[in-house]
This record gives structure tokens, sequence and C-alpha cells, in this order.
């Protein structure tokens, strides 16, 4: 690992935090991802090779505990003490990014915020039977097309047709559906302007919007926009 040769707790700090891919890995550890493919789903552009690196790493400075699952196919990682509290650095580092910095073009990655909506559901909100929602999203390079597959409090996001009857149909802009869950879009301004249309049965197209528990940012206020204005 490369060092910084400071005895300064920033830069001993800063040769485990600001590693590529450390502060996505410590985040979708403190969201519940506990296996390597789950963590791995949470951050697309990361390799299998590198993830198992910075695992490795992460053990080894007491970051991250891992233990064989019971079944023997991989381990189960979670954060240990030292790992929940630089997660804090973590959302230091979030709260900063809101206020400061906006949402640019090539961060409107609807995967990112549809992987990051499913571990916020209301989970008591969510309908008690197997419910599939197609997703299809427009304002990119390409078309892209997801499933989300609901079924007892359980969700998980395909990225092939599951199998099942879809149930409702989401076509959404990217950037009003990643602004809407950053919180910097509202539900009513989103689907009044037409960037996020719904089609199914009525009270599935009601109660959509209420599983959502936003990002865990949403409450701060940027004030990127504020800043430019008054130095320019």
């Amino acid at each position: 690992m490369r060092t910084y040769g400071q005895y300064c707790p920033i830069a001993r700090g800063a040769e485990i935090f600001a590693e590529r891919w450390t502060p996505l890995i410590i985040r979708n550890l403190h969201l519940g991802c506990g296996n390597f493919s789950e963590i791995l789903e949470g951050a697309p552009g990361l390799s299998h090779t590198l993830l198992s690196q910075r695992l490795k790493q992460l053990e080894r400075l007491g970051v991250v505990e891992s233990a064989p699952k019971s079944d023997g196919r991989g381990h189960h990682y979670e954060l240990t003490s030292a790992g929940h509290a630089l997660f804090g650095v973590c959302q230091s580092l979030g709260e900063w990014g809101v206020r400061w910095l906006e949402i640019a073009p090539e961060h409107l990655d609807p995967f990112v915020a549809l992987w990051s909506m499913c571990n916020a559901l209301r989970r008591d909100r969510l309908p008690d039977r197997r419910v599939v929602i197609r997703f299809d999203f427009t304002g990119r390079p390409h078309r892209e097309r997801y499933w989300l597959l609901i079924e007892f409090g359980d969700t998980e996001i395909c990225k092939k047709y599951p199998g099942f009857e879809e149930d409702l149909y989401i076509t959404a802009e990217a950037e009003a559906f990643v602004k809407w869950h950053a919180g910097q879009l509202s539900w009513a301004q989103a689907v009044g302007g037409g960037r996020i249309q719904l089609d199914g049965p009525p009270s599935l197209v009601r109660a959509f919007p209420t599983w959502n528990a936003r990002s865990m940012f949403a409450h701060i206020r940027p004030v990127a926009h504020a800043a430019t204005s008054a130095t320019a």
C-alpha cells in the first residue's frame, strides 16, 4: 500500500480511505450488502479482482471482517467497529458532496439510483404478494431496461426479464429518477412534468412513490448554485 510517510492522522487515514473504490465498498457494507456479489452489484465498474484485493486489505487493517457462509459458498462480510466509524467519514463526505457539488450528466446512472432505492425501501409498505415492476429509462446514450422483483419483503433488481407477469410499467428520464431519489425533485414535479410515467393498476401507481425512503442525504439542501451565483 502506498503511504505518505507522515505521522499526521489525516495522512494515515487517507492512505486507507482515499484508495479508489474503498469509500463505496464501506458504503455498501453499511447498507447491508453482506456477500461479494451484493457489494459488487452496488459498485458498477468495480472488477472482481480489485474488489477481492480491497476486501483483503480492509480485513488486514481491521476495518472489515469475514466468515465462511454456512453453505460453504463464499464469505459473509461486515464492518468492524473501526469500519462503522469509518462510515462516518463517508457520511461527512456525502453531506459535503450534496451541498457543494452538482449532479452532472455523467452521474445520472439510473441503475445506481434504483439499487440505492432498493436498499432503502420502506418494507412495511411493500405489497404482501409478488410484484414485478419494469423500468424503462430514457435520456441516456442507450435506452436501459430493468425489472424490480418484490416478493414477501425481499427485492431483487434483474437486468433480464425474470419470467413473471409484469404488474407495473415505469418510463422515466434518468435525470428525473436520480434527482427524485436524491431528494432534489419531488414526486409531483417529476410526474406532473411527465418525466416519470406509470402504467398499471391504480393501487400500485399510487403506492409506488410511498415505498421510496429516499437517499440518506435527501434532507440536505444543495448550496452549489448559491455559491456559484455569489462569485459570478
